[in-house]
């Protein structure tokens, strides 16, 4: 296992799903974790206690990331707390997943570009700013900006722009040796619209069919198992890329 002992991890949006289970990692890895959430004050917290019943250190911090006083507050108090910061995980989005793009209505536009742009750029511009030299910046996006499907015209566009920018932000940040990359998780049990999916749900038939590996969809874990990979010393060399977690799928 990596060690990130002595490192101050902050994920965004991870009272649950992937960022729970990246949050969790981190905190085992010997990293001190800032638990961000909107409005989950209960998973947020729950998330925090797994975290320190297992040894770990974790703090809960509210804050919507498409408002720029709450992230500033986010990384401000992130600081105060721990002093440092060496990962940011930008893993807070909505998701959209049946929505044909003719249906799309200018309120669900703003609500999803809200988070999915708006939020996910200033948290990656905030931490491109305060990461220590050296650190990393891990963008949580979408194996649906890699592979179109009908009814993720808006949700997948929405993805895209913060792929872009983790390019980008490589190149900027290089000379710091802060490395900037994506992951891009499949339709994922227990994380987003698929949170409350149970054995026997067609999710799990439709998956078993298209994955090579394992006949499954895929689980928070491994989400976290390629942010650990990120933020270790074996990513040292690797920046500006997008890593797809979809069991050998092209999905």
């Amino acid at each position: 296992m990596s060690d990130l002992s002595g490192q101050t991890a902050l994920v965004t949006g991870s009272a649950r799903g992937i960022g729970r289970a990246i949050a969790v990692r981190y905190a085992a890895l010997g990293a001190q974790v800032v638990v961000n959430y909107h409005s989950d004050t209960a998973a947020a917290h729950a998330t925090v206690a797994q975290i320190e019943a297992a040894g770990g250190r974790a703090v809960a911090v509210q804050g919507d990331v498409a408002v720029s006083a709450d992230l500033d507050r986010l990384f401000a108090t992130t600081l105060e707390h721990y002093g440092r910061l060496d990962v940011v995980v930008a893993n807070a989005g909505r998701e959209v997943i049946s929505q044909p793009v003719i249906d799309v209505a200018d309120a669900d536009f703003d609500a999803l570009v809200a988070v999915n742009v708006r939020g996910a750029f200033f948290t990656l511009q905030r931490g491109a700013k305060l990461v220590a030299d050296g650190g990393r910046l891990i963008y949580i996006g979408s194996s649906t900006t890699v592979s179109p499907h009908p009814g993720t015209g808006l949700y997948s566009a929405s993805k895209v722009f913060a792929q872009q920018l983790v390019r980008v932000l490589a190149m900027e940040l290089g000379a710091r040796d802060v490395k900037v990359n994506t992951i891009l998780p499949t339709a994922t049990a227990g994380a987003g619209v698929f949170t409350d999916v149970v054995e026997g749900d067609e999710f799990h038939r439709v998956n078993a069919k298209i994955r090579p590996l394992g006949g499954r969809g895929g689980t928070p874990e491994d989400a976290a198992d390629a942010a650990e990979y990120l933020a270790s010393p074996l990513a040292r060399w690797v920046s500006g890329q997008s890593l797809l977690i979809a069991g050998g799928a092209v999905q």
